[in-house]
């Protein structure tokens, strides 16, 4: 049964060097028209049980204006019922959140905000297209709480143009003096038809070598430890209680839906992806039909081995008996050759009922979850 759902907003006021998401600049842009071909989206799913989560991304979705937002909210209260204890997270920038957009989120059900900080320094902010700065964060963050958030999270990105590993730490130990109950920390990754892809190709982007890129990993997750935050996947840290239920839905290789352009869902054992450009979203469900760019039906084999692949992220990792009881296969014998050749580099091991990274496989894990996908 299909329990979470993900809803895109593709709007932003500004546009980051580093972003590959699908987004427009929001000047101009056909929102109301967006937001109502949205709701007819998430109405044809017709979703009848309480989801368990709902993750609200983009592009900005809190660039949308107080009405804008409040349409927003309202169509997906009608159109997604949540089960009683869900976890309703807004994807947020730092300044776009006024008091008032707050309450609306607050009143409309939201009961958690995923914050994208990147860094606490102002000059690397500037470096990499954000416009807010670290006083809008440390602003952003005490309203939020004042409004009666309570789940709140923040992103940060390593790896930046000119950034040291002391710079890395600085960021890092300042986000955790916010005391928040969860964290994402991300290493930049240069995208196609980003910025700064384009700088790259010209030798003009001054990334941290490898080794330094593996130290600051290295110092992201001492930090957090000395905090008490346990790293529940590669990438995600939390105080008990509070690990992000939606991203779950992923790693576990769950179902959810994708509402919005440029979105992605798996419902019913078929993956499927929305057209992106606007009109093209728009057109097909102005007509009563389903926006799909693309879809197709999911192959055991490939399910196994997405399993495999998603699931290898978190620190738990895959159980064996979960695995054997889904599939009718062990995935030990299944996966002999890249599991024998894995743990053979001291990059997975196998812990009672588990699959899962080493610490030093946590810094080569796409090495990892490749090897699982050329099976067959």
């Amino acid at each position: 049964m299909t329990k979470a759902a993900y809803v895109h907003i593709p709007f932003c006021h500004h546009i980051c060097h580093y972003c590959d998401f699908n987004k427009v600049f929001m000047k101009n842009q056909p929102v109301e028209q967006y937001l109502d071909t949205l709701d007819r989206e998430m109405g044809m799913a017709d979703v009848k049980k309480g989801l368990q989560s709902i993750f609200v991304g983009g592009g900005t979705p809190t660039s949308l204006n107080e009405a804008q937002l409040f349409e927003l909210v309202e169509s997906i209260k009608r159109r997604l019922p949540l089960s009683p204890d869900a976890e309703y997270t807004f994807e947020a920038n730092p300044g776009d959140l006024t008091p008032e957009k707050l309450r609306i989120l607050k009143e409309g059900g939201v009961n958690r905000l995923s914050i994208g900080v990147q860094s606490f320094n102002d000059a690397h902010l500037k470096r990499i297209g954000r416009t807010h700065t670290k006083e809008d964060v440390l602003r952003t963050v005490r309203d939020a709480e004042r409004a009666g958030f309570d789940n709140l999270s923040i992103d940060l990105i390593y790896g930046l143009p000119e950034q040291t590993v002391d710079d890395a730490v600085d960021t890092v130990k300042q986000a955790l003096a916010l005391g928040l109950p969860h964290y994402s920390a991300y290493s930049l990754i240069i995208e196609p038809k980003t910025v700064f892809y384009n700088l790259m190709a010209k030798g003009r982007l001054p990334l941290p070598k490898e080794e330094s890129e593996a130290d600051m990993y290295e110092a992201v997750m001492r930090e957090m430890e000395l905090q008490g935050l346990h790293q529940y996947e590669i990438s995600n840290f939390a105080q008990p209680g509070f690990e992000s239920l939606h991203n779950i839905t992923y790693w576990n290789n769950d179902e959810y839906y994708g509402f919005g352009a440029g979105a992605h869902g798996y419902v019913n054992g078929e993956r499927y992806a929305n057209f992106g450009p606007l009109k093209k979203y728009m057109e097909p469900l102005e007509r009563g039909e389903w926006p799909r760019m693309s879809s197709q039906q999911v192959t055991k084999q490939e399910q196994m081995e997405e399993e495999m692949f998603l699931g290898l992220r978190k620190t738990d990792g895959v159980s064996i008996s979960t695995f054997e009881k889904q599939y009718g296969e062990n995935p030990i014998h299944l996966f002999q050759k890249a599991i024998g050749e894995m743990t053979g580099r001291g990059l997975l091991q196998i812990k009672g009922d588990s699959i899962c990274l080493t610490h030093r496989g946590k810094f080569l894990g796409n090495e990892v979850f490749q090897s699982f996908l050329i099976e067959a």
